[in-house]
């Protein structure tokens, strides 16, 4: 539990002001409005109430009074462990950034008058790059002539947008900048998930499992077998006698 800090003043009676700016919310004595909305640890409206009331309610639970919304009128303020809620906030916030994968985007530059193996080549790059969760950046870039012709730069790309449409959708559509054509294909699949998949075990198939060896049993006795058998432990009862 968070230990109740008393309010504080310059000699004087005037109350500290200016300095830095706290993000933290205000908690027990350092809530000064006269009556707050109290909410209970377990979310239950309690009511407006005084706020020495309150604060007396949250130290008879050995929990905090902490300011939720300052802005509502009056203050809300809800009883909680804060030292617990901090340190819970902190887990969710590093387990959150853990899993954000930061966005890259890769460029590729093409000519309006490329090779079709070239091409191909290129289109490759894009289709591993989208694979992997990354934007691409898609630049045709024309020279003398070719600047008077930006219809073939634009097809080429609308190309390029079609080859990859199970992978990418565009992003940015073609627009020109100066010399230049851009255009942007963003990935389908996010890259947290890419790298979430990657990072998952790949399961094999199950090793075969081998049969247990068959057991050959010894075949069952005749019926001339079993009368002699019968006879034979008989005449020896007789002997016996």
């Amino acid at each position: 539990m968070v230990q109740y800090i008393p309010r504080v003043k310059r000699p004087g009676g005037n109350e500290a002001q200016g300095g830095h700016i706290s993000a933290e919310p205000r908690i027990n004595e350092r809530i000064r409005v006269p009556e707050v909305r109290l909410v209970g640890p377990n979310g239950e409206q309690v009511g407006i109430v005084a706020i020495n009331d309150a604060l007396r309610l949250a130290q008879e639970a050995d929990l905090d009074l902490v300011e939720v919304a300052p802005t509502a009128r009056p203050p809300v303020a809800k009883l909680m462990d804060y030292g617990k809620f901090k340190y819970e906030s902190a887990l969710k916030a590093r387990e959150s950034r853990k899993n954000q994968a930061q966005t890259v985007i890769k460029e590729i530059k093409l000519r309006p008058k490329i090779d079709p193996h070239d091409y191909g080549t290129k289109k490759g790059h894009v289709e591993r790059f989208l694979r992997q969760g990354d934007k691409v950046k898609v630049t045709i870039m024309f020279r003398g002539r070719e600047q008077s012709r930006p219809e073939l730069g634009f097809r080429l790309l609308q190309r390029l947008a079609g080859d990859v449409e199970e992978l990418g959708f565009v992003e940015a559509t073609p627009k020109q900048d100066g010399r230049n054509m851009i255009m942007v294909i963003g990935p389908h699949r996010r890259k947290s998930e890419t790298k979430a998949e990657r990072a998952a075990p790949r399961e094999g198939p199950a090793p075969a499992e081998h049969p247990a060896p068959r057991v050959r049993r010894p075949p069952a006795p005749s019926a001339a077998e079993v009368r002699d058998a019968a006879e034979k432990t008989e005449s020896e009862a007789q002997a016996g006698a």
